[in-house]
């Protein structure tokens, strides 16, 4: 009688595809929590919490992401930058000065909590309108967030 084995993923194993997502009129939440998942590779049978199992996720149109509800109003982006007191910045405003940054920030915060998480959010390219200069990888048009 042989035990089984539980299989484990080895980064020299992992074969990462490139996926291309068009954020237009996407709720925020709902398609950075599909992209968290890509990153991390918890779509795949062969996941393994220890190992970079995730593709690299290209997303274009970043810009037309849209909030629920008052959110554009009252979500609050804060940062500390040295001096006394914390910085903020309204949803809509983070979108008119930096539209990358308020789907960046809401995948970020989906990752887990450790060293992997930096290596995660690196495979995450974000642009403004429908161009991205990674025609070379051919990334595979995908439909998140539906």
């Amino acid at each position: 009688m042989s035990a089984m084995k539980t299989y484990m993923a080895k980064p020299a194993d992992v074969e990462q595809k490139w996926l291309l997502v068009d954020a237009t009129d996407k709720v925020v939440g709902r398609l950075a929590s599909d992209i968290a998942v890509r990153l991390m590779g918890k779509h795949r049978p062969t996941y393994t919490p220890h190992v970079d199992t995730g593709d690299f996720v290209v997303v274009v149109n970043c810009e037309k992401v849209k909030f629920t509800g008052k959110k554009w109003e009252q979500k609050k982006y804060t940062w500390y930058t040295g001096y006394p007191r914390q910085r903020s910045i309204s949803a809509s405003d983070q979108l008119d000065r930096h539209p990358e940054r308020v789907l960046r920030e809401a995948v970020r915060r989906m990752l887990p909590k450790n060293k992997l998480a930096k290596q995660m959010l690196d495979k995450l390219k974000i642009y403004e309108g429908d161009q991205h200069p990674h025609q070379a990888q051919s990334p595979e048009k995908v439909e998140l967030a539906v």
